[in-house]
């Protein structure tokens, strides 16, 4: 088979990466775009692109008849899916071969059964794979799973049966928060992935992420790029990748990475996939689930391999053989720190905005894959991922000193972003120390951001600065210097910051108005109009960027409820008032 023209089933960086790759191959690339995308990067990268109607991921990229009708208005031979959206969907893989298409995945029955996380679980257990206590079929209602925490003990996870990346996984420590957590946790699903369905699995405590990347052809080829460790995430969302994964033992390697190849042989995988495990803190490796799609992360495994991953997908579904026989062998170490658009004081709420100045780093061994530009818009309807940073050195020590100096030199300005928090973990012993001490929840329990430049407010973390060269001694001094300092308006002089953070997930004025604190989805009430609140006390959930998050009362009182569950609200909306 022979792939003349593909269309990018996706957005963002991924949809750019893609059509870079196809640019390489000799492929035309197709882009589509939602109206808030309209002019994004990945759209003037590919060779066209075409509009869907709306701004929904359910009304646009994940709009199966829409699709399909601009892959067969452009011409496409092929639709490759990205990640997130329609890459793990088995219905909207068969649309596309049923089409006449090639789809750049596995086949559909691989989707199905290794999405479907009881069944993957299954197969594990036949090739021998260790297992965590688990339902065996997803539940249907809350108290199954408080049944199930009675009889293991907690904590427990609830997660998605059909999806990944942390969408719809609740970690619940409390018999009293499962029956929310089930409910978030299906709310979750149904938004990213169109299923509600969850299962429940005992949540091994301080557990390491640590995966291996697999590509298999239609040849009998199955390969094994390696391990990555993802173990630094926040709320089960990954914010820094490296590979290979440090730390393990020789027999911690080759178990990881035989039990991924053995699932995947077992199914008869093609393509790009992710075995992924939970490595515990006495040793013990389970299996977590299977990811049948590219994975964010896979630049780390490239970085060390030399193999591209995106190519390597697309002559795998052209019916080639891959471009090696053997698993290739690391060289060296690499990083990726994930470059979202969230509020780290703010409990990395998501802040959609106009990116007003966007400077990557540059340098040896350092690669940074986006989709943004200065003057890009990000929109608050999809996921808050806005760059990439990959770092490479021949050893894992040099990696980290080259990602210190480049987190230091990257510059974004109009949102805000994670940068802070990446150049905080370069001082964290427990990732840069001679042995790895971070676990899926050691964010969560354990980061505070640090304030810069010995200020008071730890909001200057986020204070916008102008440069300033000084000359002392015949020697240059560079100066970081607020932006206040040189408004002419400001009468006392100060530099201090004069923006303040949002202290909770919402805002009150002084007259008592609660207000929404980003672009968000108002999902649900927690309290009653006129019930007496504590501060606090979460008052609802909103959702934004595919995310859930709580919003609570800044003061105690009575409240009034002003907005409706399912209102689409902007930054500052007044959405209660507390007297």
């Amino acid at each position: 088979m022979t792939i003349k023209t593909i269309l990018i089933a996706n957005r963002g960086e991924i949809a750019v990466r893609i059509a870079r790759v196809a640019r390489d191959l000799g492929i035309k690339s197709v882009a589509i775009y939602s109206e808030a995308d309209a002019g994004a990067l990945h759209t003037q990268v590919a060779d066209e692109a075409y509009a869907l109607t709306g701004n929904s991921a359910s009304d646009t990229y994940m709009n199966v008849p829409a699709l399909l009708d601009i892959a067969a208005r452009a011409g496409a031979d092929a639709v490759h899916p990205g990640y997130g959206f329609l890459s793990e969907n088995a219905d909207f893989a068969r649309a596309v071969s049923d089409a006449g298409m090639i789809w750049v995945g596995p086949q559909p029955e691989a989707i199905e059964l290794l999405g479907d996380k009881i069944a993957a679980r299954r197969v594990a257990e036949e090739v021998g794979a260790p297992l965590a206590p688990g339902t065996s079929d997803p539940i249907d209602d809350w108290q199954e799973a408080r049944e199930f925490a009675e009889e293991h003990g907690l904590p427990i996870a609830i997660k998605a049966a059909y999806g990944g990346g942390g969408r719809g996984l609740k970690v619940v420590d409390n018999l009293d928060d499962i029956e929310e957590a089930f409910n978030s946790a299906g709310r979750e699903a149904m938004e990213a992935f169109g299923r509600a369905e969850c299962y429940v699995e005992k949540f091994l405590t301080h557990p390491r992420h640590v995966e291996a990347q697999v590509l298999a052809d239609t040849h009998g080829n199955v390969a094994v790029l390696g391990t990555r460790d993802c173990s630094t995430q926040r709320r089960f969302q990954k914010l820094i990748e490296e590979a290979p994964a440090p730390d393990l033992t020789e027999k911690q390697r080759n178990g990881i990475i035989e039990g991924a190849r053995a699932i995947c042989s077992k199914v008869n995988y093609t393509g790009a996939g992710t075995v992924e495990f939970i490595v515990s803190e006495d040793g013990t490796i389970s299996f977590l689930e299977v990811n049948t799609r590219v994975q964010v992360e896979h630049p780390v495994t490239e970085a060390v391999t030399g193999v591209d991953i995106i190519a390597e997908q697309i002559r795998i579904a052209a019916g080639e053989p891959m471009s090696f026989s053997e698993d290739p062998t690391s060289n060296g170490h690499a990083f990726e720190f994930r470059i979202n658009a969230e509020d780290i004081l703010n409990g990395f709420a998501p802040c959609p905005g106009t990116i007003v100045s966007f400077e990557p780093p540059t340098g040896p061994g350092i690669r940074v894959d986006t989709a943004v530009h200065s003057g890009s818009i990000i929109p608050p309807y999809y996921d808050s991922l806005i760059a990439k940073l990959i770092v490479w050195g021949p050893t894992r020590d040099v990696a980290l000193s080259r990602a210190k100096y480049a987190l230091r030199e990257f510059n974004i300005a109009g949102v805000r972003t994670v940068l802070p928090f990446h150049r905080d973990m370069m001082e964290e012993t427990a990732l840069t120390g001679e042995k790895l001490g971070v676990f899926t929840d050691w964010v969560d329990h354990n980061y505070r951001p640090s304030a810069s430049n010995q200020v008071d407010k730890v909001e200057a973390i986020y204070a916008q600065r102008h440069n300033v060269a000084v000359e002392i001694g015949g020697k240059l001094i560079n100066v970081g210097v607020p932006v206040e300092f040189f408004n002419s308006t400001a009468s006392s002089g100060s530099a201090a910051p004069t923006s303040a953070a949002k202290d909770s997930d919402a805002a009150s004025s002084d007259d008592g108005a609660v207000t929404s604190p980003f672009e968000a989805n108002l999902v649900a009430w927690k309290v009653s109009d006129g019930e007496s609140v504590a501060e606090g006390e979460a008052i609802a959930t909103v959702e934004a960027m595919k995310m859930e998050s709580a919003v609570k009362a800044p003061r105690t009182g009575t409240i009034t409820l002003l907005a409706k569950e399912g209102d689409r609200l902007e930054t500052s909306t007044v959405i209660a008032t507390i007297e």
